[in-house]
């Protein structure tokens, strides 16, 4: 058999293991507040930016226009943002926090701490993690 080939020598496999993982147990914590893992991210760059264009941010979440225009639609309906045409380009739509979407940044501030108490590594390992996943993040 080729090596190559097999499940153990495939740095893919431990990487969408993990990710999948970590999303998993997002879920428990994002549901009471009708969100999901993505749903929760877009909100995370709301949250720093207040408008955004929806280009930017399927570029800052790896997202493509198709994925985000549904998830966008709903988030407006849930009152957590609006979107409207650019004033400069109407082809271009940009999305605003709302103040309820302000106010989930609050309600979820204890999130990041609880899923680090999921993830058992040292402070130092996370951070190299995380160095090394955003370099490879930026080879795409």
């Amino acid at each position: 058999m080729n090596e190559r080939l097999k499940l153990e020598n495939q740095l893919c496999f431990p990487l969408y293991a993990c990710a999948k993982e970590v999303v998993r147990r997002y879920a428990p914590l994002l549901e009471p507040f009708g969100l999901t893992y993505t749903q929760y991210i877009a909100m995370m760059v709301l949250w720093e930016h207040k408008t955004i264009t929806v280009k930017d941010l399927g570029k800052k979440l790896f997202l493509d226009s198709g994925t985000l225009t549904p998830m966008l639609k709903k988030m407006e309906r849930s009152g957590w943002l609006c979107r409207t045409r650019s004033r400069e380009d109407e082809r271009m739509v940009v999305v605003a926090i709302t103040e309820h979407g302000e106010e989930l940044h609050d309600m979820l501030a204890d999130v990041p701490a609880k899923i680090t108490n999921c993830v058992k590594l040292e402070n130092e390992e996370a951070m190299q993690l995380y160095a090394l996943l955003n370099k490879m993040m930026k080879t795409f």
